[in-house]
């Protein structure tokens, strides 16, 4: 715990609470989630992460991922995670509420970046049929392309990838010259 902590975390509330604010313009009762498990396996075979915060409100889904590291900023725009979990929002909620919008926002304050992604559900649908599951299903098999970059950060296999390892052994022979 430190100050900064506490007003980044009383800071992300305020914007929360603002985007609940905006959603009550338009639906008297939206649902205001936080710290959801959604489960996104229909696409990922075992997949699911928790979405900080979830509000549906009519006619619309709204994801919102706080990131509290100051070394990478990230971005909404096309974001992967961010899609996984507004599917595994779309699992729980899309049969129960008229959803057709989906907006997906990285609340980053110690980066000062409020970053928001929309898309069609139905994109979002498509995006998941033609693209995840059959790129999820190759890696989950064992299959498919492994490719080194600046996500190998945050993976967990990192210390045993071939690929990984390989592009290492390149940036080492410069290092070697």
């Amino acid at each position: 715990y430190n100050e900064e902590m506490e007003q980044c975390a009383l800071d992300y509330a305020a914007y929360v609470l603002e985007l609940v604010e905006e959603a009550k313009k338009t639906c008297k009762d939206p649902v205001v989630l936080i710290e959801q498990r959604l489960d996104f396996s229909r696409f990922v075979k075992d997949g699911f992460g928790t979405g900080d915060c979830v509000i549906i409100a009519d006619g619309t889904l709204h994801i919102v991922d706080y990131k509290h590291g100051r070394g990478v900023l990230v971005e909404a725009d096309d974001n992967p995670q961010m899609k996984l979990y507004a599917l595994g929002a779309l699992e729980l909620f899309d049969c129960i509420y008229d959803i057709d919008t989906v907006s997906m926002t990285i609340y980053q304050p110690r980066r000062s970046n409020v970053s928001t992604f929309t898309i069609p559900k139905d994109e979002l649908y498509e995006w998941a049929d033609q693209v995840l599951a059959p790129t999820a299903e190759l890696a989950f098999n064992g299959d498919g392309e492994y490719h080194c970059g600046e996500w190998c950060q945050f993976c967990k296999a990192k210390a045993d990838c071939r690929e990984r390892a390989n592009a290492n052994m390149e940036l080492a022979k410069f290092e070697f010259r």
